[in-house]
C-alpha cells in the first residue's frame, strides 16, 4: 500500500501534464486511487500504516479537487513551471476587459436595486460564456503555445469572474430572501 508523495498531481492520476483533460478520465483515476487508498483498508494495520492511508487518502482527495476545477488547474499546471500568477498582486488588465467588468458590476447593482432576477440570469449566462472562451485560450496558452505570461493574465481575469459570479449568486440570494 505504498504510496509516492513526491507525485505531482497529474502523473498521481496517471494523466499529461495538460490544462485540457478528460473529466471521465479523471474520475475514473480518482475512484480507483480513492478505493485503493481508502483509510478503512488499512484499519487491521499498524497505526503508522493508518495514518500514511490516511494521508495518501487526502492527498488523492486534494488533487483531484484541485485538478477537477479549471481555474485551479491552470494556477497549478502555471506553479509546475514556476509561474506565479500574483493574483493578488498583479491587476493590471487590458482596458477593454477592466470597462467590462465595470459594466457587469453595474448590471449586478441595477438589477438588484431593481429586483430583475432575469437580468441576474442572464449575466450569469454570459458569465460563463465569458469564463468557457477563457478556458479555451487555457488550452492554447498552456497546452499549444507554451505561453504562460499570457496564460497567468487569463487566470487573472477568471479570478475576476469567479468574484463577479460570487457577487451575481449574493445579489440573487438577497432577492429570493
Amino acid at each position: 500500500m505504498a504510496f509516492d508523495f513526491s507525485l505531482d498531481h497529474f502523473s498521481l492520476f496517471g494523466l499529461q501534464r495538460t490544462f485540457a483533460l478528460d473529466s471521465a478520465v479523471l474520475e475514473s483515476a480518482y475512484r480507483a486511487l480513492q478505493t485503493q487508498y481508502h483509510p478503512d483498508r488499512a484499519a487491521s494495520l499498524p497505526d503508522a500504516d493508518k495514518r500514511q492511508a490516511l494521508q495518501a487518502a487526502t492527498r488523492v482527495n486534494e488533487a483531484f479537487q484541485l485538478l477537477k476545477s479549471p481555474i485551479s488547474r491552470a494556477r497549478y499546471l502555471l506553479q509546475l513551471v514556476g509561474v506565479d500568477t500574483q493574483e493578488e498582486t498583479n491587476t493590471k488588465m487590458p482596458v477593454a476587459f477592466l470597462m467590462q467588468q465595470m459594466e457587469w458590476r453595474e448590471t449586478v447593482a441595477d438589477a438588484r436595486a431593481s429586483q430583475d432576477m432575469p437580468a441576474l440570469d442572464q449575466l450569469a449566462e454570459d458569465l460563463g460564456k465569458e469564463r468557457r472562451g477563457l478556458e479555451a485560450a487555457l488550452v492554447i496558452d498552456l497546452d499549444v503555445q507554451h505561453d504562460y505570461e499570457h496564460a497567468a493574465l487569463t487566470v487573472r481575469k477568471l479570478r475576476f469572474l469567479e468574484k463577479l459570479d460570487q457577487e451575481i449568486g449574493d445579489a440573487v440570494e438577497v432577492l429570493l430572501d
